[in-house]
């Protein structure tokens, strides 16, 4: 086992300098190795098949720690399902090398195909859950089958398994077989048709994913209710209310507003710029702030002088799971997401606002394609009207409903 030290944070680890190895915590055996000149980068000490291994993971602080935990943990659950990590990389640069060399085995193939598209991903966390499905499903059953040998009878024995207990991880699984098969492909390692393919294909062995996972909607307050729910949180005195009535007030995504920073907000346009790592889409959004949000961000700055406008009791940025808390000591069974639907029914029943109107404001792509290609623009104006009545019916003002 390698060696498990304390956690240093990000800053800690930027001010060391004493030369040699000094392990960092966060995940054994994960270390900065620091040389005479000042030069950084990190070690993964292994023990693989009883034999001592170190692991280079890449320079510091091109690799930063949050990269190279996740590289540390992806290479600990290589070893575990029997894989040497170091023997892979080796494989990984031979397929770079020789890139149409027909008998690269699928763990070669899909490390040179994530290496290939990560910067297309959004952020870190989608890459981590590329390797951590290909690690903990694909790899143990195909890993070392050449490519071109790959069948049907091999993406059934990675699905089946999963795909009735597992339903969401296997479908996304799925899409990533098959992508990393397309390029395989292209690329000269294998020829014919593509058995991780859906249509045509595993639709028919498989059962569709509505059957096996009905879609369960998030359970949301009722919109006639959201008032007396507001009125309540605003009792409390704590900044995990405040940031969840400005989630509701902004309609935004839980981690959107979590982690908010100061500099996205442009107090005198009154408007919120989502940045487009930290949307779903991939596309910056702008939301219009009512007064009652402006307030809000107000009361955060003069609370703290952090990065971040919404912070916990240790200045840092509140956890994913900060708000379900908060709606558990206040005894609802909604869930934070389920507000999205709350707002989308207060506005569809409620208001004559435009579809396309709300559609934005939830900051959803158009469905459809030929009005889609119409919509050049985000109807900001019209959502400034919008949310400001949302706000209003919020404080049981009367609201005067305007297109």
């Amino acid at each position: 086992m390698g060696r498990k030290a304390a956690d240093l944070s990000a800053l800690a680890v930027k001010n060391l300098n004493e030369p040699g190895l000094r392990f960092i915590g966060h995940v054994p055996g994960l270390a900065l190795s620091i040389s005479t000149s000042g030069s950084k980068s990190w070690i993964l000490r292994l023990s693989v098949g009883g034999r001592r291994r170190d692991m280079g993971l890449g320079p510091y602080p091109e690799v930063s720690l949050a990269i190279a935990k996740e590289a540390a943990v992806a290479a600990r659950q290589l070893v575990r399902t029997g894989i040497d990590p170091l023997e892979q990389k080796t494989a990984v640069n031979a397929a770079l090398k020789q890139s149409n060399n027909p008998l690269v085995n699928f763990i070669a193939a899909a490390e040179t195909y994530m290496s290939a598209h990560d910067k297309a991903w959004k952020n870190s966390k989608h890459a981590s859950q590329w390797h951590s499905t290909l690690n903990t499903y694909a790899y143990p059953i195909l890993g070392k089958i050449p490519i071109r040998d790959i069948g049907l009878e091999h993406i059934l024995a990675v699905l089946e398994p999963i795909w009735a207990t597992k339903t969401e991880t296997a479908s996304r699984l799925r899409g990533r077989l098959e992508a990393i098969l397309n390029w395989c492909r292209v690329k000269g390692y294998r020829a014919g048709d593509n058995p991780a393919q859906w249509k045509g294909n595993l639709e028919a062995l498989l059962p569709s994913r509505s059957k096996v996972a009905p879609i369960r909607h998030h359970p949301a307050e009722r919109w006639q209710d959201c008032p007396t729910f507001i009125s309540a949180l605003r009792g409390r005195n704590d900044s995990s209310a405040r940031l969840l009535e400005f989630v509701i007030l902004t309609n935004s995504r839980s981690g959107e507003a979590r982690m908010a920073t100061k500099n996205q907000i442009d107090m005198q346009s009154k408007i919120w710029i989502i940045p487009s790592e930290n949307t779903k889409s991939g596309k910056e959004h702008r939301v219009p702030l009512s007064d009652r949000a402006l307030e809000i961000i107000k009361l955060q700055f003069q609370l703290n002088n952090g990065k971040f406008i919404f912070t916990n009791r240790s200045g840092n940025a509140f956890s994913d799971m900060a708000l379900t808390q908060l709606l558990r000591r206040m005894h609802r069974k909604s869930t934070v997401h389920g507000f999205r639907s709350t707002f989308r029914d207060w506005a569809g029943e409620t208001t004559s606002f435009p579809r396309e109107v709300i559609e934005h404001a939830m900051a959803h792509q158009l469905k459809d394609k030929a009005e889609a290609a119409y919509a050049r623009g985000d109807m900001f104006t019209k959502r400034i009207a919008l949310m400001n009545s949302w706000a209003s019916f919020l404080d049981k003002e009367e609201v005067k409903v305007t297109e």
